[in-house]
């Protein structure tokens, strides 16, 4: 059997918020993984813990690897850094599986459901939430850099955005107006911000009818009075979900308590870790669809459990990226794979701009639809350039080829 005989992590001064993690086995190849947030915590327990106690294994007993990274005594009740951590690393052995195998990732996994997945746009801007500064508040000074800088347009002119959007083939979007009235009272807001929040859906409504998805994403940002109160309204215009209400969605009885008094759907999960989560969540009839982030949740192995969960309670399944181009690969994969799956998640602007510069491939994606990628394993790797950037980080543990 191939035995692990390296950990690689590298780190770019441009996305300091990013990990990514190859790692190498004797019989010549490299798997590549990737985390997102704390990326230097995450970089200490891969080399300091992690790579310690996988140097050495064979690399194809992932189940086993798996269950031991997401074992440990302390940091594995959330998406904590040994979360994280574990995320990459099984991400990157199930790549080297698909490799060794010659298939894809979502055959290795058990083969497909479907050959294509509908994506929807996450509005965003061309660095939201790379850079250190996190979520970027829109001002009245604040100008577009291009096309694609999407979170401005939702802002100020939403129905020129679901135009632009459906132009390109997207028939689904998600907007966030409702943040910055967070910052004010996560317990309350007023009928005026309600109704200002209100307005990009009004606008894509009168400017493109039903003819585009609209999903509100709340951050997680709210108290169960404010976020019933902004469901409410939302329901009016017919979004497909409310995504993550409640300040910490592992409160699982204010979630439920909250689907119960509102008419809007409820999606949430995407910053909770392990398959217990997903389980409570849908054991109390909490959620109408589950978001789930591969890099965050325990890698592909944790994530085909979850996928599991929601199809016993015949939930639909939508995995997350709004971080980085291997997240997007893997979800995009688990997508192919899970029955229940509907969409996966894309920002149209790092598609255009940085995705492409930091790795080989992406998925194909005609008419606002991802087909599934023929190469074997995850079907992408790091370009040979990004290890020479300036200022990158790359730490090496083991005996690298």
């Amino acid at each position: 059997m191939p035995k692990i005989t390296a950990l690689r992590t590298i780190r770019l001064p441009d996305r300091p918020k990013l990990i990514w993690i190859e790692i190498e086995t004797d019989d010549g190849l490299t798997g590549l993984g990737e985390t997102f947030r704390g990326a230097q915590a995450v970089e200490a327990v891969l080399h300091e813990q992690v790579a310690p106690a996988l140097l050495g294994r064979p690399a194809e007993h992932i189940t086993a690897i798996s269950h031991s990274l997401l074992s440990t005594y302390v940091g594995f009740n959330s998406s904590s850094a040994e979360v994280r951590a574990a995320s990459a690393v099984d991400i990157a052995l199930w790549d080297l599986a698909g490799q060794r195998s010659g298939v894809p990732v979502y055959v290795a996994l058990g083969g497909a459901m479907r050959d294509r997945v509908p994506v929807y746009n996450t509005c965003a801007g061309y660095d939201f939430n790379t850079s250190s500064g996190g979520r970027r508040a829109i001002a009245a000074a604040d100008r577009s850099h291009g096309p694609y800088d999407d979170q401005i347009a939702f802002m100020r002119d939403a129905g020129g955005l679901a135009e632009s959007l459906l132009s390109e083939g997207y028939r689904a979007m998600k907007i966030w107006p409702f943040d910055d009235f967070a910052s004010i009272s996560a317990h309350h807001i007023s009928l005026s911000d309600l109704k200002t929040g209100l307005e990009p859906f009004r606008k894509i409504r009168a400017a493109v009818g039903d003819r585009i998805e609209i999903m509100c994403e709340l951050h997680s940002l709210w108290g169960s009075h404010a976020a019933a109160r902004i469901c409410d309204a939302l329901a009016e215009y017919r979004v497909l979900w409310v995504e993550d209400p409640i300040a910490k969605m592992d409160n699982v009885s204010a979630v439920a308590d909250l689907r119960r008094q509102t008419r809007a759907p409820i999606c949430g999960g995407e910053n909770l870790a392990g398959a217990k989560r997903f389980q409570d969540l849908l054991g109390a009839d909490a959620v109408d669809f589950v978001m789930l982030d591969l890099t965050w949740c325990g890698g592909l192995s944790e994530a085909r459990k979850i996928a599991a969960i929601a199809e016993t309670h015949a939930r639909p399944l939508a995995p997350h990226d709004c971080t980085g181009p291997v997240a997007l690969m893997a979800g995009l994969h688990l997508a192919l794979h899970a029955p229940t799956a509907i969409f996966q998640e894309v920002v149209r602007a790092s598609l255009a701009t940085w995705y492409p510069e930091l790795v080989d491939r992406l998925p194909v994606i005609r008419e606002g639809i991802a087909l599934a990628p023929t190469d074997a394993g995850l079907g992408t790797a790091l370009l040979p350039h990004v290890r020479k950037i300036d200022g990158a980080v790359i730490r090496e543990s083991g005996k690298p080829r």
